[in-house]
Order: C-alpha cells, then sequence, then structure tokens
C-alpha cells in the first residue's frame, strides 16, 4: 500500500479549509484516509500561521514510508522535519508558438506603421 501524506479540503464553496491526512494515494482526495495529522487555512492573512502539524505523527508516517505531496513537503520543511529540494522550470515562462506567431506580426505591422510615416 503506497501512502501519501496530502491534503483533504473542507470548508464550503469559495471558503477552503484543509486537513493534512495521511492516505491511501488510490483513495479520492476529499475519501477516505487513515490519519488525520494538521490542518491548512489558506485563507488567513500570510503574517498569521496558516498551518498546524503534528510533527511527531509526520515523523512516525514518514518513517513507515510515506511521502508528502509538494504543498505538505513545503510545511514539513518549514518545520525543519525534513529538507524539500526547490524546483525550477525554465521553460515555463516561454511563450507558446501561437504567442510567438502574434509577437512576430505585431512587431511586423508595428515596423512596418513606423516606416509609413517616414516616406510621406
Amino acid at each position: 500500500m503506497s501512502l501519501k501524506i496530502r491534503l483533504a479540503r473542507r470548508g464550503t464553496k469559495k471558503r477552503p479549509f484543509y486537513q493534512i491526512v495521511v492516505a491511501d494515494s488510490r483513495s479520492p482526495r476529499d475519501g477516505r484516509f487513515i490519519e488525520k495529522i494538521g490542518i491548512y487555512n489558506p485563507m488567513l492573512a500570510k503574517d498569521q500561521k496558516r498551518y498546524e502539524v503534528d510533527v511527531e505523527k509526520a515523523k512516525a508516517w514518514i518513517a513507515k514510508g510515506a511521502t508528502p505531496s509538494d504543498r505538505v513537503a513545503r510545511f514539513l520543511d518549514a518545520e525543519g522535519l525534513m529538507k524539500r529540494t526547490a524546483t525550477n522550470n525554465p521553460e515555463k515562462a516561454v511563450p507558446g508558438k501561437k504567442a510567438e506567431e502574434r509577437a512576430a506580426s505585431k512587431a511586423a505591422k508595428a515596423a512596418k506603421g513606423a516606416e509609413a510615416p517616414a516616406e510621406g
């Protein structure tokens, strides 16, 4: 059985509230879980502490082979429980083919528009 430490959504529409749970990776996000080990409230201001994690329970589940999701890994890294490697995707900011085509045509129109008054 593959275990995950992940978020399970609670709360109402447009008012998210999450529980940090240990669950089987095959179970649905808001479905069955094994144990609740914390909470996360993204609606709180950034200067307040948005999450609470039972560090001892998290440490025990990681020792049993549970792998945290990316967001939970951030929380555990902030608590000093594990080291999270920073990810970097430089290609994320590169525009797609259509956007490059639009930019090229816009630049061509601007160049053509700049030449027309100079000739006249």
